[in-house]
């Protein structure tokens, strides 16, 4: 029943479909918000309501559809936080909830979908640090949770998806320095950190992603390297003069905000 033009809300008798599969409402014109009672279809393998007119928060109660392994609610209007209850979801292999109004943190309990290869949280308004958990998903291969208000540092955590080859974290508030960990990652082809507030060196383990075909560092708060290796690196992968347009993009003051009301009280 996907890219139909079917309208109005879903209906809370969809909960008595208990034997259903395999459910697509994707690509219609659905408005209001998912009925708990979509916790009731216990056997459903696939489950997609993606580019609808969704609102409201996701119910906790699809922490019960635990025979998952596609959930796919992109570009809808949902908003509230990502359920803890997510975490049940131990067979998700795809799981995209990108272009959203999703808030809140994202949950601890993603370390538990340990099956997933690829994972779409970007273009929401997610705040909080990046989970630890994150590194027990060593079976993803992209990962991408760009676009949100994220903070905190990048997990060190983060070295043990190794299979990855799309990781992009560009266009948040994240600080702190870039993890040795992430020269683990050598089967990395896309790799976005852009727009950030990350500072200190740029780790030297970075010219180990010898498949990186795009890298990004640009407009963050200081990235710097004093190592000639780290520098040319920067220059083949992204072209010349890119290791420089990152000196030329950092903007050193980002943490003036923060310091400025400490130096007007002791100038009075």
């Amino acid at each position: 029943m996907y890219y139909n033009q079917l309208t109005d809300s879903i209906p809370a008798e969809i909960g008595s479909l208990t034997n259903l599969e395999y459910l697509d409402l994707g690509g219609n014109q659905l408005s209001g918000s998912i009925p708990v009672q979509i916790g009731n279809l216990t056997n459903l393998r696939w489950f997609a309501l993606y580019k609808n007119q969704l609102n409201g928060s996701i119910p906790a109660q699809i922490g019960n559809l635990t025979n998952l392994t596609g959930l796919s609610l992109y570009h809808n209007k949902l908003s509230g936080s990502i359920p803890a209850e997510i975490g049940n979801l131990t067979n998700l292999i795809w799981f995209a909830l990108y272009e959203n109004q999703l808030s809140g943190s994202i949950p601890d309990g993603i370390g538990n979908l340990t099956k997933l290869t690829e994972f779409y949280l970007y273009d929401n308004q997610l705040s909080g640090s990046i989970p630890a958990e994150i590194g027990n998903l060593t079976n993803l291969t992209l990962i991408m949770l760009d676009g949100n208000n994220l903070t905190g540092s990048i997990p060190a955590q983060i070295g043990n998806l190794t299979n990855l080859s799309q990781l992009y974290l560009g266009f948040n508030q994240l600080s702190g320095s870039i993890p040795a960990e992430i020269g683990n990652l050598t089967n990395l082809e896309w790799f976005s950190l852009g727009e950030n507030q990350l500072s200190g060196s740029i780790p030297a383990e970075i010219v180990n992603l010898t498949n990186l075909m795009w890298f990004v560092l640009y407009d963050n708060c200081s990235l710097y390297s004093d190592d000639i290796d780290v520098q040319l690196f920067i220059n083949n992968v992204s072209g010349e003069g890119a290791y420089q347009y990152i000196l030329d993009t950092n903007s050193y003051d980002c943490a003036a905000p923060v310091l400025v009301p400490v130096i007007m009280y002791l100038l009075n």
